[in-house]
């Protein structure tokens, strides 16, 4: 299982969990001529070792997976350890697995054993390693105003409906809202030097405004803000999760630059919306990430219009600050960063926002809702590599 753990760690490599409905496949290496002279063992490693699973877009190998594999006259046993939660995933790569490996083990019976090692997620100073947290995406934005907090919680929830294990930080301490646009006000509970999170429509969360009474505002300096964010990450049991999301206050300050150095290898998201002033805001947003070597995740624009009763669309704040956005970090960071998707001006957007009822869980078949969904779905199932990571290298001899 340590090999998986390594093996994640030195590759970047974390895959996301896959959904019912794909099917599974070998490549290459069950073809009988190229395993004519070989051993059974021989045979049947590489077999397995070259396996690639449509979920994760690499062969077996890739990820390191392959902890054992014993061959006598009765059964061949496989042990591989995957660097992510798989209980939902257990049983349907091991018969996947098994089926493929069938043909090359002749009498023997096929046993495979699947577990998983998740490595601790990068932090950096004092901050305890966060066990068991597969990607951690902190949403961001150039300007207050944009929709942010909305789309976090949307996203969250869209997520944890699909089957996920999600949470979220409400890291904007002057601002937060994720309480109330989730619905909850429930407080954490104290476990020895542990804090365990409230859930609210199957998402975990934690924010300043559990911890202040009424409306109160919070009049703190940088160091309080960062070591705010260090006890949300660090001191709050988050269990195993596949996503853990970030809700950032808007702009460049002291909480960007403390989850850059807290959480390294967290991914941003950029929303802005159509207007042309806040695209450029929000490019300086994503730019950041130049300077903290984090990768960019994508662009989501939201209110791109508003669709009235004869069908048009009314584009409200202009159109094609997004794809602006996109294309100008395009270029910046040297690697694709798409638009993820445009969410339209929608009334029933804000109102579950402020009933504590996310659109996606309250009205699904509205267009905001299906655009929220299917960004929560690409977000999700989209294996992570080192495309548009900045790796902070320089070049020999500069």
């Amino acid at each position: 299982m340590a090999v998986a753990a390594q093996a994640a760690a030195r590759t970047g490599y974390n895959p996301r969990p896959p959904t019912a409905g794909r099917q599974h496949r070998m490549t290459g290496s069950t073809n009988p001529i190229i395993l004519m002279n070989t051993s059974p063992e021989s045979a049947l490693r590489e077999a397995v070792e070259s396996y690639v699973d449509p979920y994760l877009g690499l062969e077996l190998r890739a990820a390191g997976a392959l902890r054992s594999l014993q061959v006598d006259d009765e059964r061949v046993q496989i042990a591989l350890a995957l660097g992510f939660p798989a209980r939902r995933y257990r049983d349907e790569l091991a018969a996947a697995i098994e089926q493929q490996l069938r043909p090359l083990a002749g009498k023997r019976r096929v046993v495979v054993d699947v577990e998983w090692q998740v490595a601790p997620h990068a932090t950096a100073g004092k901050l305890r390693p966060i066990q068991g947290i597969r990607n951690i995406i902190a949403v961001a934005s150039g300007k207050g105003g944009v929709g942010k907090s909305s789309v976090t919680v949307n996203l969250a929830a869209a997520m944890a409906q699909s089957g996920l294990s999600v949470g979220v930080v409400d890291a904007d301490i002057y601002g937060f809202s994720v309480p109330r646009m989730l619905g909850t006000e429930q407080r954490p509970t104290q476990v020895d030097d542990m804090i365990l999170p409230p859930i609210a429509h199957d998402v975990k969360l934690i924010s300043i405004g559990m911890f202040v009474p009424g409306n109160q505002p919070v009049v703190w300096r940088g160091p309080m803000l960062h070591r705010a964010l260090q006890q949300f990450l660090g001191d709050v049991f988050w269990g195993d999760l596949d996503v853990l999301l970030l809700d950032l206050p808007p702009g460049t300050g002291d909480i960007a630059i403390s989850v850059a150095q807290l959480i390294p290898n967290a991914e941003i998201l950029i929303v802005t919306t159509p207007q042309t002033a806040a695209a450029e805001v929000a490019e300086r947003a994503g730019s950041i990430a130049l300077q903290t070597h984090q990768r960019i995740a994508g662009v989501i624009e939201n209110m791109s219009w508003l669709e009235l009763p004869d069908g048009t669309r009314h584009e409200v704040f202009g159109a094609g600050g997004g794809q602006a956005v996109a294309d100008s970090l395009t270029r910046a960071v040297g690697a694709p960063v798409p638009l993820l998707g445009q969410i339209p001006l929608d009334t029933r957007l804000r109102e579950g926002g402020d009933a504590g009822m996310p659109i996606v869980l309250s009205d699904p078949d509205s267009p905001s809702a299906v655009v929220l969904k299917a960004i929560a779905s690409g977000l999700s199932t989209r294996a992570r590599g080192l495309a548009g990571r900045s790796l902070g290298l320089t070049p020999a001899g500069r």
